[in-house]
């Protein structure tokens, strides 16, 4: 009984471990923005509660706590109740599978780049049912806009890593950053695969230039128009969430993750992940300050009729050097016993289930 006991307080330390810092982290990514955005604005931002106004993100946070919660009268309540519990909760379960240095990870497992994308692609569900459930015209317009932006460009970031994939031989996000450690960052030889990647989480988390799903100017607010208090916190939290998560995406894949040539050396690896993790993450905060909004009909033609074509295209060219000179990696070992061995074999394929782009692998007893 004790046992048990302490497992379940484990499990809640653990919990409360992965929450409470993406939380923090959370908070006080929205006053960067805040003040950055000021900044660039030729304005002060936030710097009124607390020193320099770090404390307004608490503030407003308690604020959506208090809020009253008002539900629209014809909603389908227990969706519409779902939905935002959903983006939060999906947005927390990311960061179970992030390498922040070496051996600093909760679960290292050995389909962590499977992970991140089948996570992604269930995150849809949370926007298209909010603007479904709601009852409201701009929510549903808002849920449709977001149902075909993120599975199209959910296609986009699948492209973007099969090369990686490739190229590393492993879809265990600890060993695809030992891969550059031993020879070079992947984005010296896949720049153009970084761009197109970080042009896809755009649209993919809803930023502007991309945020179509709740244009003011359009649709009042999108998919989230009709929620309010802590269910509109939850949307909230879910968004930037995925901003860091997807942030933290790019530093691993093609950054190199924790290492930073010699300076790793001297540095915990963490702080190294962090300041990457923080560089790339304020691109989102440049952008939106910078570029104007894309019309829906031009985020659907960049989509598919040009990063899509030369996606597909950089991956036939890397798949074909990796074959052609025979440097393809060898097979991921992913597990032993006493009589057994067993490999995976990667092989990636366009196949369309649920709209979205899949691996295909099977395991082969050798």
């Amino acid at each position: 009984m004790s046992n048990y006991f302490s497992l379940i307080i484990f499990t809640i330390l653990l919990g409360l471990s992965i929450i409470v810092p993406a939380l923090l982290t959370i908070a006080f990514y929205t006053i960067g923005e805040r003040k950055a955005m000021g900044s660039i604005q030729r304005r002060k931002g936030p710097n009124v509660v607390g020193f320099w106004g770090l404390l307004q993100p608490i503030a407003d946070g308690l604020k959506l706590i208090i809020k009253e919660i008002l539900i629209p009268r014809k909603a389908n309540i227990p969706v519409y109740l779902l939905a935002p519990i959903l983006t939060f909760s999906l947005s927390l379960m990311n960061w179970a599978v992030i390498p922040f240095s070496f051996g600093v990870t909760y679960a290292d497992i050995n389909m962590g780049v499977l992970y991140l994308l089948a996570l992604s692609g269930v995150g849809v569900y949370g926007v298209i049912l909010s603007g479904w459930a709601s009852n409201s015209k701009y929510s549903l317009l808002g849920g449709l806009r977001a149902a075909a932006q993120m599975i199209s460009y959910e296609i986009l970031i699948s492209l973007c890593i099969f090369p990686i994939i490739m190229i590393t031989g492993t879809l265990n996000l600890t060993e695809i950053i030992f891969f550059q450690v031993s020879t070079i960052w992947n984005i010296i030889p896949l720049f153009p695969l970084s761009l197109m990647l970080f042009i896809s989480i755009l649209a993919e988390t809803n930023r502007a230039p991309f945020d179509l799903p709740e244009a003011e100017a359009e649709i009042v607010a999108g998919y989230n128009l009709e929620y309010s208090g802590i269910l509109f916190a939850m949307f909230f939290l879910g968004e930037y969430g995925n901003m860091i998560i997807m942030s933290s995406m790019i530093v691993i894949f093609f950054l190199g993750g924790w290492s930073f040539f010699i300076i790793d050396k001297f540095l915990y690896l963490g702080v190294i992940f962090a300041i990457k993790t923080v560089l790339i993450a304020y691109l989102f905060i440049l952008v939106r300050a910078l570029l104007p909004r894309y019309r829906f009909d031009q985020l659907m033609q960049l989509s598919w009729k040009t990063m899509l074509p030369l996606a597909l295209g950089f991956f036939i060219f890397v798949s074909s050097v990796l074959i052609g000179f025979d440097i393809m990696p060898n097979n991921v070992l992913i597990y032993t016993d006493s009589s057994n061995i067993y490999r995976l074999h990667m092989i990636p394929i366009l196949g369309l289930q649920s709209l979205d782009l899949i691996i295909f692998n099977y395991i082969e007893c050798i």
